[in-house]
């Protein structure tokens, strides 16, 4: 049975609390004085809560995600500042068939038509049955449309048949004051579940960073009690 969680991965990060406290101190003096260093935790909260925040435009925390395609289009969505590439099916045939399954389903029973019911049992396993024919649909396209559309028509349109559920990989980059938006939109019990579960180890991994050059900046947005984490289970990191 193949992975059915999504990932997170925090590939790459710059800057922090001094980074974004220098930026802000730009306009007077930069200087980091010890001072200033006693005045740092203070002044990003003074920044954070005034709504001053082009300083914290000047780090940036990078992220290579596996995810469903419904979640990928929910970090495209309402963004400010975020940088994604991602995987296409336009140009290349998705071969590993990767998806996902939602694990709050548990074992509901599926009464319904669809399928075979004596191999689908329930909700989730109708839906891995009914996405691994979409895989096999998809693939068996491709080939057949090829040489009727050519390759490039016959890949982009055979992904029809990919489901939403269905993982992509995705090149994420933000720099804080866009990650503080998205943590407002995603973080957030309004959010659909599986883009919560991405925003909250997104910040989880931000937290742990050796050396937690991010801690004051998390906690002058709010941020340091903002995770659900009995939900990580259903995304992974390495």
């Amino acid at each position: 049975m193949p992975e059915t969680t999504n990932r997170v991965i925090l590939i790459g990060h710059y800057g922090g609390d001094i980074t974004h406290a220098c930026s802000g101190w730009t306009s007077t003096e930069r200087e980091l004085t010890e001072d200033k260093r006693a005045r740092l935790h203070k002044f990003l909260a003074d920044l954070a809560k005034a709504g001053h925040h082009s300083p914290y435009e000047k780090s940036t925390l990078h992220f290579l995600v596996n995810t469903d395609i419904a979640s990928h289009i929910h970090l495209l969505k309402h963004r400010i500042g975020v940088s994604i590439n991602a995987e296409s099916a336009r140009y290349k045939e998705l071969k590993e068939d990767k998806y996902y399954l939602p694990s709050d389903w548990q074992d509901t029973r599926a009464n319904t038509w669809a399928l075979d019911a004596t191999t689908t049992k329930t909700w989730i396993q109708t839906l891995e049955r009914y996405t691994e024919i979409g895989n096999r649909l998809y693939h068996d396209c491709v080939k057949d449309l090829t040489p009727v559309l050519g390759r490039k028509r016959a890949k982009e349109s055979a992904r029809f048949f990919k489901t939403y559920n269905s993982q992509i990989e995705a090149d994420v980059m933000f720099n804080w004051r866009s990650f503080a938006h998205f943590q407002s939109l995603r973080n957030s019990p309004d959010a659909q579940r599986e883009i919560r579960i991405i925003a909250q180890m997104m910040l989880l991994l931000v937290k742990n960073i050796p050396g937690n050059p991010f801690a004051t900046t998390i906690e002058s947005f709010g941020l340091d009690g903002a995770e659900f984490y009995n939900e990580l289970s259903d995304c992974r990191t390495v």
